[in-house]
């Protein structure tokens, strides 16, 4: 049964005709209502990932629910058609379990509001905001266990309930729902972050309907909408072709010994629409890696990275989600079924985008961009301090964004354009650790005309016993370069031990054990590269090889001879160049690398650990 919507006046709203200047100033004050709705957040919330790093993603949604500003597409449609229940002014809706809304937030760690927006009795908006809680109770500390079996494991699971109910707080909820955290300073505050940035969304919507007009603002919504549709309707005649075109990528385990996983995408343009087709992906892993997609999410995803890499300048919001057909088999790992554990999906998260980057590039391949989105790397350390305090870390790490056809890849960025790191002073004030290093790891980057960007070398000394866990990926398949680009570099974990001792350990590991003087050497993967090493100026590689970008041994992937000065020997450098274009054949559109059977055989020789197994399903499961 739908939402029923109480209004007070249903007077049906006109359609007025709005010209470019109001369309302009309404368009700029959403957008910035949504920064102002970060920056409420980052002032009120505790937790490190989302006052410091920014983990969380609002959006402000017209009468109807479609997304006009924000940054994951808007799930309010689907839940209007599932829930239960009545929303009327006053109301708040709380949620966190993936199951309940389709997979509009898709592990139970995000949090999410819903705020329905009222004015003169009629319903003109919905704001919206979710965030990534450090802690909801579960089996391990941070509630993304490795190897949960089921969602059940991982924490509270929150359905859609109303956190303010015509106006009155549900105080005993909340008491209910931070009973189950080890962190309910920080999981509070950080409620009550996403609340008042609705609030605050909320306020602006109304001032401008009153500014404008209640008409004047619903018809500019619907036109920045349509705008939208017609834009992505000429991206999607002019980039997608009719004839099919596939691409796969893996997740290189689950933590458990099995992997890697597959994701398969197939795309074609079907007269103005496009068709996105995962049949051919895994079925759904025993462990947590799976991902709950929610199909307007990744409607979402496919335009921002049309938007982003064939028109930049488009508002992308929901107006263009009929243009596109999302298919996703039933029991595979984007769609696993209830109670799958569903904790450690960052890892499909990410590489779904360097699926699209493999299919929109196919028919273009000047647009094409190589791997590295790839995964989100996180790290856990908690224990007892030496005043006998607890103490609870999760930080999110950044590996290398892949090479591009108008430069290199940034070095250790975020995948979303809006996450920040943590800075080192913040860790060694709040946490028992010193920050040895935080550097570029030099050849790390795939080589290319434009080079990869390199990953991250971060190096955590640990002042306190305790454990540490660790989520990553791209340790076995490594990020793949295109147009002649080389594959990035894998991701490698190293505990050194305070007798100075080291063993190499698992990219998915849960409660490793480490006292006092430990070091954590966390080192994440580099970006594929972009187009021809060889046709890279010398000079700039030179120029990074004093930078630390490169090293000089390095620089030879480029066909570079220089020293440690960054002096290019110009001779020797033509003479190897000479020499590498003679001996290669011709370049690949995509360098995946060795093969997976061929990573296998190599697998702890090059990594220092054993080789992943083939997953094993049922003849049911893979039939599904």
């Amino acid at each position: 049964m739908p939402a029923q919507i109480i209004q007070t006046n249903n007077t049906p709203f006109n359609k007025i005709a709005i010209d470019p200047v109001t369309l302009d100033i309404i368009e700029n004050a959403l957008r910035n209502a949504r920064i102002e709705m970060d920056a409420t957040l980052v002032r009120t919330a505790m937790s490190p990932g989302i006052r410091e790093q920014g983990d969380a993603f609002p959006l402000i949604a017209d009468h109807t629910g479609k997304m006009i500003v924000g940054q994951f597409g808007s799930f309010i449609g689907g839940f209007l058609d599932n829930f239960d229940g009545t929303l009327e002014d006053g109301d708040m809706i709380f949620l966190s379990d993936p199951y309940s809304c389709a997979g509009a937030v898709s592990h139970s760690n995000d949090w999410l509001v819903l705020l329905p927006v009222f004015k003169d009795g009629r319903l003109i908006a919905f704001t919206s905001m979710f965030g990534h809680q450090s802690d909801i109770g579960g089996k391990v500390v941070g509630s993304m266990p490795i190897n949960a079996r089921s969602i059940f494991e991982e924490g509270v699971r929150i359905p859609p309930v109303k956190i303010w109910k015509k106006g009155e707080y549900n105080d005993d909820l909340m008491k209910l729902v931070m009973h189950q955290t080890r962190k309910p300073d920080w999981c509070q505050a950080d409620l009550n972050a996403l609340i008042a940035s609705c609030r605050v969304a909320a306020r602006r919507v109304v001032e401008m309907a009153a500014r404008f007009g209640d008409d004047v603002y619903i018809s500019a919504t619907q036109e920045l909408l349509a705008r939208n549709h017609r834009a992505m309707k000429s991206l999607i005649a002019m980039a997608i072709g009719e004839e099919p075109v596939s691409f796969e990528d893996y997740i290189c385990d689950d933590g458990m010994g099995a992997g890697p996983y597959k994701i398969k995408c197939t795309m074609w343009r079907d007269g103005e629409k496009v068709v996105l087709d995962f049949a051919g992906t895994d079925p759904q892993s025993q462990a947590s890696i799976n991902f709950l997609l929610n199909e307007n999410m990744f409607k979402m995803f496919f335009g921002i990275y049309m938007i982003m890499v064939f028109d930049p300048q488009i508002l992308f919001n929901d107006g263009f989600y009929d243009l596109i057909d999302v298919r996703i088999p039933d029991g595979s790992l984007l769609k696993p079924k209830f109670p799958a554990a569903l904790s450690g999906r960052t890892h499909a998260l990410g590489r779904i985008f360097d699926i699209l980057g493999g299919l929109l590039g196919q028919k273009t391949p000047e647009f094409l961009n190589a791997a590295g989105f790839s995964s989100s790397p996180h790290v856990f350390y908690s224990g007892n301090d030496k005043k006998g305090d607890w103490f609870q870390l999760f930080q999110i790490g950044f590996g290398g964004i892949p090479g591009r056809p108008m430069g290199d890849g940034p070095d250790g960025h975020s995948l979303w354009p809006g996450f920040t790191n943590v800075p080192n002073e913040f860790l060694e004030r709040y946490f028992p650790l010193i920050i040895e290093r935080y550097e570029t790891e030099p050849d790390s980057g795939g080589a290319g005309l434009h080079r990869g960007g390199n990953g991250i070398h971060m190096t955590y000394r640990f002042l306190a016993t305790g454990t540490i866990s660790i989520h990553d990926d791209r340790w076995f398949v490594p990020p793949w370069g295109v147009n002649g680009g080389e594959p990035g570099k894998r991701a490698r974990k190293i505990l050194e031990k305070a007798d100075g001792t080291s063993q190499i350990i698992g990219n998915k590991v849960e409660d490793i054990h480490v006292e006092e003087g430990d070091q954590l050497h966390f080192i994440t993967w580099g970006g594929g590269g972009w187009g021809d090493a060889l046709d890279r100026d010398p000079a700039l590689v030179g120029k990074e090889i004093i930078q630390g970008l490169v090293t000089v041994e390095g620089a030879k992937a480029y066909g570079v001879i220089a020293n440690a000065h960054g002096v290019v020997d110009v001779d020797a450098t033509e003479a190897l160049r000479s020499r590498l274009r003679q001996e290669r054949g011709e370049l690949p559109l995509f360098n995946y690398g060795p093969g997976i059977e061929t990573l296998r055989a190599n697998c702890e020789a090059e990594t220092g650990l054993k080789a992943p197994v083939q997953p094993v399903w049922t003849a049911l499961e893979a039939a599904e």
